[in-house]
């Protein structure tokens, strides 16, 4: 396999694991459920599909990498959907500075 190959590998690895790092401490530091999924949906779904990809890449090919990668593409902001409509419809509160709430916004619209 050809050594550019594998450094290009290694360096997505690299920078999933800080955009992986970034979307841990975002679900640590935010203030509540709604950022906490930004963080989550964003970060760690690009981190894990930037490690996945430069698995690909390192480890000669893998298929499965590609799989995988597909898989958390289609799955990962369905479940943060999910998750968020379940949390609005409990009424769990927003961040006391949040300024609107668009979904409340539209359900009366209807």
């Amino acid at each position: 396999m050809n050594e550019a190959v594998v450094i290009a590998g290694k360096v997505l690895i690299f920078i999933g694991v800080i955009f992986d790092l970034l979307g841990c401490i975002g679900l640590v530091r935010l203030p509540d459920v709604y950022n906490r999924l930004q963080a989550a949906t964003k970060c760690v779904t690009l981190g894990t599909c930037f490690i996945l990809l430069g698995t690909f890449l390192a480890a000669g090919f893998l298929v499965k990498s590609l799989l995988v990668i597909l898989f958390i593409i289609l799955s990962s902001p369905t479940a943060a959907h999910a998750i968020a409509h379940a949390a609005h419809k409990s009424r769990i509160k927003l961040w006391e500075k949040s300024v609107i709430d668009r979904y409340e916004e539209e359900k009366g619209k209807v």
